[in-house]
């Protein structure tokens, strides 16, 4: 997770991508708590590959020790200092590489059965999806192992898309094919791949296999974030595991459309919240309508008409615009 999000800023200039909150809780968050849920197994060790310390600093640093610990793991924390690839980025914890191990991007969330096939040495998620030109896909032999890694096809191959999380019987294997890949400057687009590494374990006869998800959601942007946000809160109301809406929400001659969240101290007054909203703490939302739409902490919205937004902290906004994206402590009025 040691990327800026350049594709999702602004909101990404104060708050580092894993961090922002969908249907009220960070992304890696929720990534975590799912990946330990379907694994059916103890989780030892959560290791955390963050970037710069002066962007993800002492408060990230906490947050992710108590997130692997509430779920009695313990926690490492490791640094890409630069951003030369996945492979260098798996490295950077090579400390922690050994046995069986998952290794996922922190800016993807999942529905997935974690069935992992006793036979295989490794494991790779994939998503069917309807133009994998744009994606890097797997090829299949008759005897649906993978046998190739293909990066955005030119020409079909098959449409199953590598979404970004890995399982490994042994990733002291991995961990021995990427030195390999850094000790001879195998790049590719000027950096270490994980699929150096992988490519190089196929080559030696692992059997890989593949897992495939019930949904895979982006966070990559603005509008495919506020999507995700919108498809969490549906799976949450339907699993009815989650408080929604917290007991202190204050409603003024207002109105909540199921599903949505909304978090401790939020003051409502002459507002119509939801469907697939998600509210933060201390938000103030006055003589509006809100729909399809994530608000962070900390925010107050004045007679505004939002749908498909993304709105961060400490943001003041009074207006009729609704499609709006705006980063933290901004006002508009």
């Amino acid at each position: 997770m040691a990327g800026r999000g350049s594709r999702l800023r602004p909101h990404t200039l104060t708050v580092p991508k894993p961090l922002i909150p969908v249907a009220g809780q960070p992304i890696v968050h929720r990534l975590v708590k799912d990946i330990a849920k379907v694994l059916k197994q103890p989780v030892e060790e959560i290791a955390f590959v963050l970037g710069d310390p002066a962007f993800f600093g002492d408060d990230v640093v906490q947050s992710l020790n108590k997130l692997a610990k509430d779920l009695g793991a313990k926690p490492s924390i490791y640094r890409q200092d630069q951003p030369l690839g996945t492979g260098h980025a798996i490295m950077c914890a090579k400390d922690s590489l050994g046995g069986p191990t998952v290794i996922a991007y922190a800016d993807t969330l999942i529905r997935a059965d974690f069935n992992l096939d006793p036979e295989a040495d490794a494991v790779i998620w994939v998503k069917q999806v309807q133009d994998p030109e744009a994606y890097g896909v797997v090829k299949l032999n008759e005897r649906a192992e993978i046998i190739e890694l293909v990066e955005k096809p030119k020409t079909f191959v098959s449409d199953l898309a590598v979404i970004g999380i890995y399982y490994f019987k042994n990733s002291e294997i991995l961990k021995q094919e990427l030195q390999h890949v850094l000790d001879n400057n195998i790049v590719n687009g000027g950096e270490y791949q994980i699929n150096d590494g992988i490519k190089r374990m196929m080559a030696n006869g692992k059997v890989f296999k593949t897992g495939e998800v019930d949904e895979w959601m982006d966070c990559g942007n603005k509008s495919v974030t506020v999507e995700t946000n919108s498809k969490m809160l549906g799976f949450l109301k339907q699993d009815d595991l989650e408080d929604m809406v917290a007991p202190t929400v204050q409603r003024n001659n207002s109105k909540i459309i199921e599903p949505c969240f909304i978090g401790d101290g939020v003051v409502l007054n002459n507002a119509t919240i939801g469907p697939n909203v998600s509210i933060g703490e201390h938000c103030i939302i006055e003589s509006s309508t809100v729909k399809n739409s994530l608000i962070q902490n900390h925010s107050t919205i004045k007679n505004a008409n939002l749908d498909q937004a993304m709105i961060g902290n400490h943001v003041y906004f009074d207006g009729q615009f609704n499609a709006v994206s705006i980063g933290d402590y901004s006002v508009l009025e």
